[in-house]
C-alpha cells in the first residue's frame, strides 16, 4: 500500500506519466479521494491507443479503479483541488 496526495490544477497525473510508453500489466488498484473542500475533478485513463474519460468526482467523493492495462491516470480541474491516492494490491493477488 502506498499513499500520496496530488494538487490538481488543469491536468495532473495521479498515477503514471505522459512519458510512459508501455501499458501496465500488473494487478493493482488505485483509490482516489477528492478533497472535501476542493472542486470537482474529472478522472481519465490513458493507454497506448488513447485516452478515456472515466468519472467526475465531486468534493468529498471517492472511487477505486483497476490499473491493469493502463499507462496513466490523470485528473483535470478548472480551479484547484487536492486528490488523495492509495495504490493497493487486490486481496486475490496478494501473496
Amino acid at each position: 500500500m502506498y499513499n500520496y496526495s496530488v494538487k490538481v490544477r488543469t491536468k495532473a497525473y495521479l498515477w503514471g506519466s505522459s512519458g510512459v510508453t508501455a501499458d501496465f500489466d500488473v494487478p493493482l488498484l488505485l483509490i482516489v479521494h477528492n478533497d472535501a473542500f476542493g472542486d470537482p475533478v474529472a478522472i481519465s485513463s490513458e493507454v497506448s491507443s488513447g485516452n478515456t474519460a472515466l468519472a467526475t468526482l465531486q468534493p468529498g467523493e471517492c472511487w477505486t479503479l483497476d490499473l491493469s492495462g493502463l499507462r496513466g491516470v490523470y485528473a483535470t480541474c478548472d480551479t484547484d483541488s487536492t486528490v488523495n491516492c492509495m495504490v493497493i494490491v487486490p486481496p486475490s493477488s496478494a501473496a
